[in-house]
């Protein structure tokens, strides 16, 4: 399932942590992957030990902990901070599938890279190229979103950043483990949680609707890893 949550960062949010990293110090991006990932990465990066890029972080995790149609598409147990990239002068990451497994930073916590997301911080006019090219079994999705907005697809997915040939691409990435491993379940859930919400709208709580969001928990506590 790809997800576009629009707005997850208002614009002058979306200003103030571009201003922050302006002044932040960034790194090779090869330098947090592995040797097959090296081969096709090229951009910039803030280190996993940055300041800025851990407040950062963590003020984007409030943002998404509080948006409910993250909460409700992926179904978060826990996420890695947040990290940043840019790029710019043609730097691009080339096909690839993201890690299945990811250490926390400064613990010995692991988690399974169900649900990768990227947070777009730069606005599509400012740079040509940049897309997230995502692939899956109906074909290429090229994505590029305005600054605060979100794309959420699953982390098996084949995909890369095309190169940058105009300006700079700044966004902000992470992953999460979700309490429902397979990626079919999940979406199941959130298209049923859609609807239980609007039939709420427009008939209240009457007893088909209640009926159903037993289901939806009942299928849930079926399916939920803790």
């Amino acid at each position: 399932m790809l997800l576009h949550i629009e707005g997850l960062l208002s614009k002058s949010e979306v200003a103030q942590c571009r201003q922050a990293l302006a002044q932040a110090q960034w790194t090779d991006g090869r330098e947090t992957v592995g040797p097959q990932g090296a081969l096709v990465k090229h951009n910039k990066q803030l280190p996993i030990d940055s300041p800025v890029g851990r407040d950062l972080g963590q003020f984007i995790l409030q943002k998404l902990y509080q948006h409910p149609q993250f909460m409700a598409a992926a179904l978060p147990l826990r996420t890695v901070p947040p990290l940043f990239n840019s790029y710019a002068g043609g730097e691009h990451y080339g096909l690839h599938v993201d890690g299945a497994v990811r250490l926390l930073p400064n613990s010995h916590v692991s988690l399974r890279t169900d649900v990768s997301s990227t947070l777009f911080l730069t606005e599509p006019d400012d740079y040509d190229g940049g897309e997230l090219q995502v692939i899956d079994t109906y074909g290429a999705h090229e994505i590029k979103l305005p600054a605060g907005d979100l794309i959420l697809y699953p982390s098996t997915s084949l995909h890369q950043v095309l190169p940058v040939t105009r300006g700079e691409r700044v966004c902000s990435f992470f992953w999460t483990q979700s309490m429902v491993r397979d990626a079919f379940k999940r979406s199941m859930l959130f298209e049923l949680d859609g609807h239980i919400q609007s039939l709420r709208q427009q008939v209240g709580d009457n007893a088909a609707v209640l009926g159903l969001t037993g289901h939806y928990h009942n299928l849930l506590r079926q399916w939920t890893e803790m």
